[in-house]
């Protein structure tokens, strides 16, 4: 059992309660997520010495790492968790499979083409008008971890976020 007097929050220390803070999180390349759609937390721990959250980054050069990882710290001891450990999780290595289907919602509203459900599928929707009359007009996007698109029925182009 958790001792209580580890924390000085009002919440309850549960992994429920800590999976509802970092739903608050957001992704800072892409805000409209947040880090548990994107699926890179992969657990979190309590213990008497405080919270443990597991995360898989995106890439493993992710720029956005260290932004995230303070996020989560400081989201976290606002919230009265004042003893936080975050690990770093490679292997498995994250995978768009892992996004929940309210993130590829959030993205495709958005205006990101969201990844398939299953990596590996080829066809592109277009965010604005919902062809999948597609073309790749880039493999580097706004950020790595998206593709430049263009739709070859409204014109528009759009991001694409990579599977993988």
């Amino acid at each position: 059992m958790v001792n209580p007097s580890t924390y000085h929050q009002t919440l309850p220390a549960t992994k429920e309660t800590i999976l509802a803070i970092l739903e608050q999180v957001p992704d800072p390349e892409v805000p409209v997520l947040s880090i548990i759609d994107l699926g890179i937390v992969r657990d979190v721990s309590l213990s008497d010495d405080g919270v443990e959250v597991f995360v898989t980054p995106t890439y493993s050069g992710c720029p956005a790492t260290d932004a995230i990882n303070l996020d989560i710290r400081l989201k976290l001891i606002e919230q009265g968790f004042n003893k936080v450990k975050i690990t770093q999780r490679l292997s498995p290595a994250w995978t768009t499979d892992w996004m929940s289907e309210a993130g590829r919602q959030k993205l495709k509203e958005y205006g990101i083409a969201p990844p398939p459900k299953l990596s590996g599928a080829n066809e592109v929707e277009c965010p604005q008008c919902h062809s999948s009359n597609t073309k790749l007009l880039s493999q580097f996007g706004s950020t790595a971890c998206k593709a430049l698109y263009q739709c070859n029925d409204c014109k528009e182009p759009f991001d694409h976020f990579k599977c993988h």
